[in-house]
């Protein structure tokens, strides 16, 4: 497990970006944290640490983004919506997670019984106005920080 503060969004980006460096593809991104907390943020940093050049935004409506033309594709995910198997079905989680790229999934408290395999967690906490604790716990290299 790893803690990190941090006071900006260009650092949570910079945590980020480290961590998707040793990603390997097959890992499940899965964030914890209220709305605000910068769970876009973070990914915005996976996908430039995975190479992805473009706009990185939330998938609240659309629920799955598709970042592709880096290292790896990054599947970025809204669970919020999702209340039953059938829903993950119909929005193709399962067939994401057999394409080799990396998946970050919001709100992946509603989907936890799904979450299977190489699960990294990131925890995102609100300190103050721009100060969040971010706590990555799962599979991971720890050099990624230094």
């Amino acid at each position: 497990m790893l803690k990190f503060i941090t006071n900006t969004p260009e650092e949570t980006e910079s945590i980020a970006e480290n961590l998707a460096k040793t990603l390997k593809g097959g890992e499940i991104i899965a964030f914890k944290g209220s709305m605000g907390m910068g769970k876009t943020c973070f990914t915005r940093g996976l996908a430039k640490g995975l190479g992805f050049d473009g706009q990185v935004s939330s998938p609240t409506f659309a629920i799955v983004n598709e970042y592709v033309g880096g290292r790896l594709p990054l599947y970025h995910f809204d669970m919020y919506r999702i209340e039953s198997w059938e829903d993950l079905y119909s929005c193709g989680y399962f067939d994401y997670m057999e394409m080799g790229g990396v998946i970050a999934a919001e709100w992946s408290e509603n989907i936890e019984n799904a979450l299977e395999g190489n699960v990294i967690t990131v925890s995102i906490e609100k300190i103050s106005e721009n100060t969040r604790e971010i706590i990555i716990s799962g599979d991971i290299n720890e050099d990624f920080s230094r």
